[in-house]
């Protein structure tokens, strides 16, 4: 759904949801903020031994295909740049989901681009100013708190158009796209799939930033979810206060597996992830989220415990990057907000992998991902604020 302003709104379609994913690095240098890594990486391919989560449309490549059979091509000169939030382009979840939307778009039609990993919060502005010297036609800015830079930014620069993932403004120019999730359809169905699995009936989430709405979207949703299941299950949950400590994670599992809680979901970056690995590693069931954590905190099966990797409860963000590179190219790019949820796959889950998840679960999942689809179920969270209705 895409909402001009705040009031109108048009279908989106032919969208996907096999994801495209690269290992992630295991370098701990973050870099330094400011700096411009020119690159021109291309997406790596995603694995093919799972299958496809039952959601699934089209794969990044055939949407490339049908761009191509439609006569779409780079104009001379296209650049597109891309402004992480705090963290790297390879750190599993968020911010490599939007680096892999871009390079899959430079791979498919060729134009240049170039990235800036941000270190701090106060970097933002400068990091966005950096990025537009370069003169981009599009420029990305991820994450919620980029938004009010990203909207003055815009309205300052009406020639670059402007893709702000997990943004909300409630105005916004022609120039700037803001797009949300259903995060609350993501936790709900990360959470039908804990308590499904869990044999104690305690379960936790490793939560990132209480002030970020999308976090709480997760984290609420996955209680409801869950409670969908078993309505006596104990949910643990956490939050904090940075996406990429990972140390922290893993102890704030470690306290919840104390506690008793077989089943672990990461809903904060590369923290989050910290406790789906220190779960998984105990031979516990963990969840992972906004890609296919498989193939990144995974390392494609290789890493520890992979095989304890249930799923991971996507949200598309490189669907809304590459489709709407895709609609600045071809001058139908328009303002206001681009929203993706399970009724159009830009919400769904992972396949199983090398999870050995029972046939009834898996068909659960999938009732539960149609059943969000059709509005059949809700899932008793504001999809705005998080909080429980």
């Amino acid at each position: 759904v895409r909402i001009k302003g705040t009031t109108r709104a048009i279908a989106l379609v032919t969208v996907l949801a096999t994801v495209l994913v690269a290992c992630g690095d295991d370098d701990d240098d973050t870099g330094t903020g400011g700096d411009t890594d020119e690159t021109t990486t291309t997406a790596a391919d995603g694995g093919d031994d799972g299958g496809e989560a039952e959601g699934a449309a089209l794969t990044l490549d055939e949407e490339c295909q049908a761009a191509k059979d439609d006569g779409v091509e780079a104009p001379e000169g296209f650049r597109v740049n891309l402004v992480t939030d705090i963290g790297r382009i390879d750190d599993g979840t968020f911010n490599q989901f939007a680096y892999e939307g871009m390079t899959a778009a430079e791979e498919c039609f060729g134009f240049e681009t170039s990235f800036i990993e941000t270190v701090s919060e106060a970097d933002y502005s400068t990091n966005i100013s950096t990025s537009l010297s370069e003169n981009p036609n599009v420029l990305i800015t991820n994450g919620f708190l980029l938004a009010t830079d990203t909207l003055a930014a815009a309205e300052a620069n009406p020639d670059v158009d402007f893709i702000g993932i997990d943004q909300f403004q409630e105005e916004a120019p022609e120039n700037y796209v803001f797009v949300q999730f259903r995060e609350d359809q993501a936790g709900y169905l990360a959470g039908v799939m804990a308590a499904s699995l869990s044999e104690s009936g305690v379960i936790g989430v490793v939560g990132g930033r209480e002030d970020v709405p999308p976090v709480v979207r997760l984290v609420n949703a996955y209680e409801t979810g869950a409670q969908s299941v078993n309505p006596d299950i104990r949910v643990l949950k956490v939050y904090n206060e940075s996406f990429t400590t990972p140390d922290k994670g893993a102890s704030d599992a470690a306290q919840f597996i104390g506690e008793g809680a077989d089943v672990i979901f990461g809903a904060g970056g590369q923290t989050g992830s910290g406790g789906v690995s220190a779960a998984t590693e105990q031979g516990l069931w963990g969840v992972g989220v906004d890609q296919d954590e498989y193939f990144t905190t995974f390392n494609g099966g290789d890493a520890p415990g992979s095989e304890f990797l249930a799923t991971s409860a996507i949200k598309r963000v490189d669907l809304a990057v590459f489709r709407n590179i895709v609609a600045s190219m071809t001058d139908e790019f328009e303002g206001g907000m681009y929203t993706l949820e399970a009724a159009n796959d830009g919400i769904t889950y992972a396949p199983f992998h090398d999870a050995d998840i029972p046939d009834d679960v898996a068909d659960l999942l999938e009732e539960t991902r149609q059943g969000l689809a059709d509005g059949d179920i809700d899932t008793g969270v504001d999809p705005v604020t998080g909080l429980p209705l």
